[in-house]
């Protein structure tokens, strides 16, 4: 059986206790720790009360929402084919598809998911009674809303650390940290059907013989149960399944970096690798991981210190125009 991700009572923390989090790199969850909000208090109520406080704060935009059918469990995933999707994706008005939870009584309609929604572009005023203190420095968080009935997230990883924070219904998180990648058979780069990579197995019913390796994923991973007005938080690049075990859910998540903006994201230079290093013989590979090593994962001080400042070049800390000078050498090495 997976063991279970560590239970904190949100009396008991601690003062500097997201630090010591991200310090430890492990999941926890934070129990009762925004069971106050006024979305939590009315989604205790009935998941009426819950739709109407959301739409009390709804700015009318169009949303993007996910239709599945629930026999394949609620679960966003590929067709039987890999060349497409078993849900439909689509633009409506929030009350449309919460029309479609309210009108599906018995659990058997459609998986509906209104997922990653920006909360101060589609719910202004949402956050001055439902937020987080401020717990993220001088990072600014990206604050998104999870909204639907019985569906399944395949496992994904995010590239940003995560406060996910259960409102509304019953979430369960399957976690697995970065190191299963290999374990966990990622499916196609691209595309995909949230926008990140997925695992190709099914956790709840993993079949072995195709994906063998799964089963040491299995003895890594952990499952996180949380009720409504428990946090989750979780640290950068783990895999993780969400499972949203009620008629009515809503999450909302801080997503936020360690890095200013200007730093680009790794995936591009993971595609770049694809491009240039993946196909070279491996014992050039092997050269190549070792300057990586030295340049990229290694002590930044050890690659300039022995190098006077006027000539560290892009070795030199990173700041906003050295990041300019470092796109603009990237793109006119692609654009050869």
């Amino acid at each position: 059986m997976p063991r279970q991700t560590r239970r904190i009572a949100a009396t008991q923390l601690a003062d500097g206790w997201l630090a010591d989090l991200l310090a430890d790199q492990r999941p926890a969850i934070i129990t009762g720790f925004v069971e106050n909000w006024p979305l939590v208090l009315a989604g205790r109520q009935s998941a009426q009360a819950a739709m109407e406080q959301l739409l009390s704060h709804y700015g009318g935009a169009p949303v993007t929402g996910y239709v599945g059918a629930q026999e394949a469990g609620g679960r966003f995933f590929y067709d039987d084919a890999l060349t497409g999707f078993n849900f439909e994706r689509s633009r409506a008005p929030l009350p449309h598809y919460l029309d479609m939870i309210r009108a599906d009584r018995t659990g058997t309609g459609p998986a509906v998911y209104v997922g990653s929604t920006d909360v101060d572009q589609y719910f202004p005023g949402l956050r001055a009674h439902n937020d987080l203190p401020s717990l993220f420095g001088d990072a600014v968080p990206t604050i998104s809303l999870w909204i639907g009935n019985r569906t399944v997230a395949a496992t994904h990883y995010d590239s940003s650390r995560n406060l996910a924070c259960c409102l509304v219904g019953r979430r369960r998180f399957t976690l697995f940290p970065p190191d299963q990648v290999g374990n966990l058979y990622p499916g196609p780069l691209d595309p995909t059907p949230g926008g990140q990579v997925v695992s190709m197995v099914n956790p709840a019913a993993p079949d072995l013989d195709r994906y063998p390796r799964f089963a040491t994923a299995m003895e890594a991973c952990e499952v996180a149960d949380l009720e409504p007005g428990d946090i989750l938080f979780y640290p950068a690049l783990w895999w993780h399944q969400v499972e949203a075990l009620d008629g009515f859910n809503i999450m909302m998540n801080y997503w936020w970096d360690s890095v200013p903006d200007f730093v680009d994201t790794p995936m591009a230079t993971l595609f770049h690798g694809l491009l240039s290093l993946r196909s070279r013989p491996k014992a050039e590979r092997a050269a190549w991981r070792a300057l990586f090593d030295h340049y990229l994962f290694g002590p930044p001080e050890q690659a300039r210190d022995h190098l006077p400042e006027h000539a560290q070049g892009p070795l030199a800390p990173l700041d906003p125009a050295g990041a300019r000078r470092l796109r603009a050498i990237v793109m006119q090495r692609l654009n050869r």
